[in-house]
């Protein structure tokens, strides 16, 4: 384990080394149970292991070593396990969305939907499938919580921590039904979007995570815990918000090599987010008209996306929502001149900054 000076690669290569460590030992003992799981621990050991850029993981080692704390192989298990969070939320929301890929590979629920048909199993192959997919979900979130104290700590070191993974859990859930809700009132609303960002990802993806690698850093030190929370909140809800608009224009912009997914999935699925809400405000009453008519239709054509994305260009939404983007990474890079945290995690927080809101993926 190395002291320091950490890097981005190297936090995010003890991380999979942590993971496949976990994960390889869980599926072994999954797999006694009975050959029937072996497919169970094949699917969830590469969903997890292939492939994922590591964000929630990464952040809360960045919040670890905030605190000028030096990271540990303890603190590794223990924070890894919030990828694995990421996990169960990923396989689920692809059930709620129907989606048919995730990172260029069939969908946890369509590979066990085809897995039914091959083997010409009795019943709905769909049904399987969203089945399947709904319990390793669950079996993520059950061994990410197992994972979280797996590190060795003793159990009064990880009670802060426990209290916030448990809190990003819930708000996590609740930006989820926030987001199937906002899609079910059928109308534009960027302030209720915004909302839906902040809790389905700028506090679970960013914010979240860091406030646990600091309560893991600082187990009896509430007091400087707090403080530190504090300022990194106002780096990490801003910076959580422009991750979720990047995310918002590459679900419609993005393409199947960047994304992994169908291009203009968004448009097909009908998210209401924030990048839509400002070309619905700023429509004239002929893009409205089209915009009613085509955004949520499963069956949209290459033609009818490459139309809609013109026009939500057309509508200026895409230069308002890339100033807001960049305002907000301003006011989270901004905040980081004042917070007394160790230079070097500064820095490496101001790295990730740049990776999140300009990515291409």
């Amino acid at each position: 384990m190395q002291n320091a000076p950490w890097s981005i690669e190297s936090l995010k290569s003890e991380v999979d080394s942590a993971l496949s460590q976990y994960v390889e030992k869980s599926c072994a003992s999954l797999t006694a149970i009975g050959p029937e799981l072996e497919a169970v621990a094949a699917a969830l050991r590469t969903f997890t292991l292939t492939s994922g850029k590591r964000f929630r993981p990464l952040l809360a080692t960045l919040g670890y070593l905030a605190t000028g704390e030096q990271l540990t192989p303890a603190a590794f298990t223990t924070l890894s396990s919030l990828e694995l969070v990421h996990v169960c939320a990923l396989i689920h929301d692809d059930v709620m969305d129907q989606s048919d890929t995730r990172r260029g590979e069939p969908t946890i629920h369509r590979l066990f939907e085809s897995q039914h048909r091959s083997e010409r199993l009795q019943g709905s192959s769909e049904n399987y499938g969203l089945a399947s997919s709904i319990l390793i979900g669950d079996l993520a979130l059950v061994w990410a919580a197992h994972m979280s104290r797996s590190g060795g700590q003793e159990i009064s070191d990880l009670e802060r921590f426990l209290a916030i993974y448990d809190e990003m859990q819930s708000e996590l859930m609740a930006g989820q039904f926030l987001d199937i809700h906002e899609q079910a009132l059928g109308t534009y609303s960027a302030e209720r979007s915004l909302k839906v960002a902040r809790y389905k990802s700028a506090k679970y993806s960013i914010e979240r995570p860091l406030h646990c690698g600091i309560a893991l850093a600082l187990p009896q030190d509430g007091e400087r815990a707090e403080l530190l929370s504090s300022h990194l909140s106002s780096f990490g809800l801003p910076l959580g918000e422009a991750f979720q608009l990047r995310d918002d224009l590459l679900g419609v912009f993005g393409t199947e090599a960047e994304t992994g997914k169908p291009v203009g999935d968004d448009l097909r699925e009908g998210k209401r987010t924030v990048l839509l809400a400002y070309a619905y405000e700023n429509a004239t009453s002929v893009q409205r008209e089209l915009f009613d008519e085509k955004i949520g239709l499963s069956s949209l054509s290459q033609s009818e996306i490459l139309h809609l994305q013109e026009e939500i260009i057309a509508t200026g939404a895409v230069e308002k929502l890339e100033a807001l983007i960049s305002r907000l990474t301003d006011e989270s890079l901004q905040s980081l001149t004042a917070a007394p945290i160790d230079s070097s995690a500064c820095a490496l927080l101001e790295d990730v900054a740049i990776r999140v809101t300009r990515r291409k993926s």
